[in-house]
């Protein structure tokens, strides 16, 4: 098992790949770099293989997918995800895989928004959304998230293997934050020099429907996430609206001693009963996601305890000369080296 491991999801990026593989090669040179093609058209994958990347593919549209299939078929002690538009500077992959390998951190996430990305992002509106983004989540988690959307982070292996990806698109950098703020894992910031595309790259980020599609994975997560805050707050709309209801017709009442408006009594009923279900939904599934929080716990163990075994395993098959001993045309050995040309 790599040490670290570094991941680049790439779609169409042919301008840019083999600067960043040699930029990665360059900080982290023991590191396993990682190019995973999803159905690029220009060449992305070759350009990637010279440089001496290994190179696979998926074949699933979209970045959480890819995120998918890497987090599945990768073992590292540490992996560093980027993008390969050359955004992002290797120069803190050093201090970023110190953090996971010597601080024990889960997730370290590159900070954009503290410094350069106002002023190098050409697209007006991302900064503003992401701003939207960062206070949506610290309000709901109660944390001090600075970019919940940067494509630069590092992660532990526990991490990695216990995170379940929903996401298919760019959303997946937002579900990666919220996963680690309702998990309770231990996360880091990094404050980098964020630099725009270079020109003639084409972004793949759509403003308005990743933005939409962020938004709806935020309700999503906070219903999964936080429910009884989430069915509470329903809950409280709905009992508001009866007692609206409700007064007037308890005001006649005390007035004259009759209900003339049985109908909005009747309403404000079904409403207030509404809101009580609204409430014990809630509170039932806040229960349940206490014990899911406890099985977590358990994964999270079984995580640790598979990579301590899986770095036994390879000390164990490693020669006094620091060798494997195993054929090095076996196993997924054999595949890295294919994939590297």
């Amino acid at each position: 098992m790599n040490e670290i491991a570094v991941l680049i999801p790439c779609f169409n990026e042919a301008q840019t790949i083999a600067k960043v593989v040699e930029d990665w090669k360059r900080q982290l040179p023991e590191a396993a770099i990682y190019v995973y093609d999803n159905n690029s058209t220009d060449g992305t994958a070759g350009i990637a293989q010279a440089h001496g990347a290994i190179v696979r593919r998926e074949y699933m549209q979209g970045k959480g997918n890819v995120i998918r299939r890497m987090f599945r078929e990768i073992d590292a002690d540490c992996y560093i995800l980027t993008d390969g538009d050359d955004t992002y500077p290797a120069e803190c992959g050093r201090e970023m895989a110190s953090l996971v390998l010597d601080r024990q951190a889960d997730m370290v996430a590159a900070d954009r928004l503290s410094s350069t990305y106002r002023t190098e992002n050409s697209r007006p509106f991302h900064y503003a959304g992401n701003r939207i983004v960062c206070a949506m989540i610290n309000t709901m988690f109660h944390s001090r998230i600075h970019d919940a959307m940067t494509g630069l982070r590092a992660f532990s292996y526990p991490f990695v293997k216990t995170f379940p990806v929903l996401s298919r698109g760019f959303e997946i950098e937002v579900e990666m934050t919220i996963h680690a703020l309702d998990k309770n894992l231990r996360m880091e910031s990094l404050v980098i020099d964020y630099r725009d595309r270079p020109e003639g790259s084409d972004p793949k980020l759509k403003t308005i429907p990743d933005g939409i599609r962020v938004i709806r994975m935020i309700t999503r997560l906070l219903r999964t996430c936080r429910p009884l805050s989430f069915f509470g707050f329903f809950a409280g709309l709905l009992m508001l609206a009866a007692l609206i209801l409700f007064v007037p017709v308890f005001r006649e009442y005390l007035q004259t001693g009759l209900v003339p408006r049985f109908p909005t009594l009747i309403a404000s009923g079904f409403v207030s009963m509404a809101a009580l279900l609204s409430f014990f939904c809630g509170l039932l599934l806040d229960t349940l996601r206490q014990k899911e929080r406890q099985d977590f716990e358990y994964h999270l163990i079984d995580a640790e305890r598979q990579r301590r075994l899986d770095t036994r395993e390879g000390q164990d098959r490693t020669g006094p000369a620091g060798e494997a001993a195993e054929s090095p045309l076996s196993g997924r050995g054999m595949q890295d080296r294919e994939e590297r040309g």
